[in-house]
């Protein structure tokens, strides 16, 4: 994609999938970061976004200075660093000084003033959480999350019961299989470094998986079984029916199919009333990895559906859809829309 023109929403989206996958990311990142200083964004109010995905592609490819540089003026670029959209940024500053070296107290700092986002924001328990881990500090993200999980059950089970409640099962938010709410994102979190530390399962423990459970209930009910929005880029889909042929029926027979089969069924669910539709980007190793958790197979439709539910709790997993005709494909490719996946519902 040409970085030297002006830089729309849709150019945005379409880097956030694929910079890490060019010949040259960090080239990526420099440019973005460029076309923010020289005011190459349609939309001003994007440079912090800009930057801050400069600052997470240069973190991921193991350039602090760079990512601590970015992420320093994205936090600039928001109108404060109050901002809703400024966490990740902080995060990722947090990032950047705990690899610096040396600088340890001021990432806690910044992790600090993040911790009361943990109950509010759906994305902050992964972002703090994976700083934290970045540092060393995995026990500290679980004692922050596990007070998080339990100022919130506390509070709404006072709300829905009152003071004297002693229910066993707290009261939880779960939200709708799309969009989980906060309460999901932060047992999940929870869980998860629990997991990496090899703690005990605990009550908690048995909470996330019961709401796991429950998402893949509620999304199959919402649609069916087979058409669970997961959508494989092209390499990940190559060695998906190379390491499980049997999903050939499920996924498509080649590349070709598998993004026209998601183009129909999105198509499909707009002309019943949903809105708000996206696919979600699928890799075989997150695949595997969730089948060894749950001992099963992969290729199992029940694992299948939970890996699917797991993967559309993550924001930064989900692909909008439709982009407009002239916007680059939903799919990755680098064609236009109009002249890609469009077309192949028809």
């Amino acid at each position: 994609m040409p970085t030297r023109e002006t830089l729309t929403k849709a150019d945005l989206a379409e880097l956030r999938r694929s910079a890490l996958g060019t010949a040259d990311p960090l080239g990526v990142a420099a440019d973005l970061a460029e076309a923010a200083e020289q005011g190459r964004l349609e939309d001003p109010d994007d440079a912090g976004d800009a930057l801050t995905l400069a600052a997470e592609i240069a973190e991921i490819r193991a350039r602090p200075e760079a990512a601590l540089r970015y992420a320093e003026q994205a936090l600039a670029a928001y109108p404060s660093g109050d901002d809703p959209r400024a966490g990740f940024a902080r995060a990722l500053r947090a990032r950047a000084l705990f690899r610096a070296g040396g600088r340890d107290d001021e990432a806690m700092a910044e992790l600090t003033a993040l911790r009361p986002l943990l109950s509010v924001q759906p994305d902050a328990p992964a972002y703090v959480s994976a700083a934290l881990d970045a540092g060393g500090r995995s026990s500290t993200a679980e004692t922050w999350l596990s007070e998080a999980v339990d100022t919130l059950l506390s509070d709404r089970a006072t709300a829905a019961s009152g003071p004297a409640s002693t229910a066993i099962d707290p009261v939880v938010d779960l939200g709708p299989p799309d969009a989980p709410g906060v309460t999901f994102f932060l047992l999940q979190q929870r869980h998860r470094v629990r997991r990496n530390l090899n703690l005990p399962h605990d009550r908690q423990d048995d909470l996330a998986d019961r709401l796991e459970t429950q998402l893949v209930r509620r999304a199959g009910e919402r649609r069916d079984a087979g058409s669970d929005l997961l959508f494989w880029p092209r390499a990940e889909f190559d060695r998906l029916l190379a390491e499980h042929p049997a999903l050939t029926e499920v996924y498509g027979p080649d590349w070709d199919a598998h993004r026209g089969r998601l183009e129909t069924e999105l198509v499909r669910l707009r002309g019943a009333g949903q809105a708000g539709l996206g696919v979600f980007g699928a890799t075989v190793a997150g695949l595997t990895a969730f089948a060894g958790r749950r001992g099963g197979d992969p290729a199992d439709a029940a694992v299948r559906a939970g890996y699917a539910a797991e993967v559309s709790a993550r924001p930064s997993a989900r692909i909008a859809w439709p982009p407009e005709r002239n916007d680059p494909c939903w799919c990755g490719s680098g064609l236009k829309y109009k002249k890609d996946c469009l077309p192949r519902s028809r």
